[in-house]
């Protein structure tokens, strides 16, 4: 009877065995099944909450070591009180550290960030850079805690597409899968480091895939639950700002107030993004013309960051603090502007040195001080009629916060998640409202998206803009020999008559060409011997527009699945 007992568990262990084996064997080749997808999701949910919390704690203990305080969220009042040569030797350290880090890891020298992962998701069907990311993330890392004033988001979310990335690799995800997975990794992430469950997972809805599918909402909401519960496990059930002083709005009368602090957000988050390309263009300039290596670009940045920290400590890091007290009503109305001003100058210098991080936590904070600055103001011209200034602070930060991002949903969110005030959701709506739609027609949407274009990646208008430059000619003609495709002969006269069309270039290269020789085809070549081309096929009008049609077809099934 044992022995009958031990045959049969044995039998069912080999059983267990090869189900497992042959479970994973269809997952690498067929992709996952909708409920393997639901435990992948959560997995990758899991896994992208721990990165993030990872990542700020070890940024806080790297703060508290360099700037010698056991509270990182009152930073700056501990820096002040350092001798002024620390405040300036520990930006241009970390600096160094990170020119060197990106220097040896990466091609160019530039942090991952937000805007790369807005491109894997379009066009590398959800994946990144998985080596260049890492350095990213340790560069961020080293940047936010040695006094870079920038913020944790934007290294977070490369850090969580790092992650999917992996896994989309072991199971040989399709595009579609790939995305999904992208969006749960992001989603988990900033859930994890914002403790704002429903802000993450409409921020990778809006701003990373940049639709709102049914087929993805599932999947990314229960990675979102599983990234907060893991933040809630080590720093419990907080929001990140404790407000002191409730905001009250005079309805229907103060809207009107809420409509031009609006729009002045949004002018000051176009300031914002426009002086930061302005540093980094300028930065490209002098390293350019003093012939600057590369790794020295992060060091000269930090210099700078330490000067201005020696005058002006809430510069350093995130500025939890001075948002804190700005949303407080804790600071005069000429300092809120001045800090504003400094703040602008210190982020625009950090991200134009290459030294790493996001611009969120930035946009949170300057929005607070601009609103403050307009509530002291406003409160004063009609006091009789008018709510409290810290009122304006809070709608300031998220209006400011939305227009840089291009995102007022998720962003309106996130800023009631991370007050927890979700008494004065109006005011902040109206700001919001006035802010995007001002800022996302004098930019390219966002400054995620204005990055991107800046490269020459056309994703801000839309599928239609994009998808052409995804094709390869290569991939599109008809090949010498087919019955289909023109002769030999007859492409090397076109290619005379310098009608022709590389193989590796995309139909975005080739259409223009097309509408101005109003040739129904095109020779493809390939380099010959010396200087000739050798054609290989030709690539028909009729066939690029079939692709670019397929192309357009499969991104709406997916959008509206």
């Amino acid at each position: 009877m044992a022995q009958t007992t031990r045959a049969l568990l044995r039998q069912y262990a080999t059983q267990s065995i090869a189900a497992i084996r042959d479970a994973w064997r269809v997952l690498r080749h067929r992709g996952p099944s909708q409920i393997q997808f639901w435990f992948i999701a959560l997995a990758i949910g899991i896994a992208a909450g721990i990165a993030a919390v990872l990542f700020r704690k070890g940024i806080t203990a790297l703060q508290s070591v360099l700037y010698q305080t056991d509270d990182v969220q009152y930073l700056h009042s501990s820096a002040q009180y350092l001798p002024w040569y620390m405040i300036l030797a520990i930006p241009i350290i970390g600096g160094l550290v990170v020119g060197i880090i990106l220097h040896v890891f990466t091609q160019d020298g530039r942090v991952r960030s937000v805007a790369d992962v807005i491109e894997g998701a379009a066009l590398a069907d959800g994946r990144v850079e998985t080596k260049q990311g890492l350095a990213s993330m340790a560069a961020s890392l080293i940047t936010l805690s040695s006094g870079g004033s920038t913020g944790r988001e934007g290294p977070v979310v490369h850090m969580a597409a790092v992650i999917s990335t992996w896994v989309c690799a072991r199971i040989n995800a399709d595009g579609i899968t790939g995305r999904d997975l992208l969006g749960c990794a992001v989603a988990a992430a900033v859930s994890a480091s914002f403790n704002a469950p429903i802000a993450g997972a409409l921020f990778a809805l809006e701003v990373v895939l940049r639709h709102f599918a049914v087929h993805a909402f599932a999947p990314i909401v229960i990675a979102s639950v599983a990234g907060t519960v893991i933040n809630r496990l080590e720093y419990g059930d907080v929001t990140e700002f404790v407000l002191n002083t409730p905001g009250s709005l005079q309805f229907y009368v103060e809207l009107p107030a809420f409509l031009i602090l609006g729009l002045l957000c949004g002018l000051v988050a176009l300031a914002l993004m426009q002086t930061i390309f302005l540093a980094d263009d300028m930065g490209t300039h002098v390293q350019t013309r003093l012939r600057m290596p590369r790794w020295l670009r992060p060091a000269v940045s930090g210099a700078m960051l330490g000067g201005i920290a020696i005058w002006f400590p809430h510069i350093i890091g995130v500025g939890y603090e001075t948002t804190i007290r700005a949303l407080s009503g804790d600071l005069l109305l000429t300092s809120a502007i001045l800090f504003a001003v400094v703040k602008v100058v210190a982020v625009a210098i950090t991200m134009g040195g290459r030294m790493g991080g996001g611009v969120f936590s930035p946009s949170l904070m300057l929005g607070a001080l601009t609103g403050l600055a307009f509530g002291y103001i406003a409160t004063g011209l009609l006091p009789d009629v008018s709510g409290t200034h810290t009122l304006y602070a809070f709608a300031g930060m998220g209006a400011v916060a939305a227009a840089v991002l291009g995102a007022p949903i998720s962003t309106t969110l996130i800023v009631f998640e991370l007050t927890g005030d979700w008494q004065i959701g109006l005011a902040v709506m109206v700001s919001v409202s006035m802010s995007t739609a001002l800022a996302s027609r004098l930019v390219d949407r966002s400054f995620f998206l204005t990055q991107l274009e800046r490269r020459g990646i056309h994703l801000a208008a839309g599928p239609q803009a994009y998808l052409l430059a995804m094709l390869r000619a290569g991939a599109v003609m008809r090949p010498l020999g087919d019955a289909r495709c023109i002769g030999r002969e007859a492409c090397e006269e076109m290619i005379a008559q310098g009608l022709s069309i590389p193989a590796s270039a995309t139909l975005e290269a080739a259409m223009p060409v097309f509408d101005r020789a109003e040739v129904a085809c095109l020779p493809v070549v390939v380099p010959g011997e010396g200087d000739t081309e050798e054609p290989v096929g030709a690539l028909y009008h009729v066939d690029a527009l079939k692709a670019y049609n397929r192309a357009l077809a499969a991104t709406a099934a997916e959008e509206h699945s």
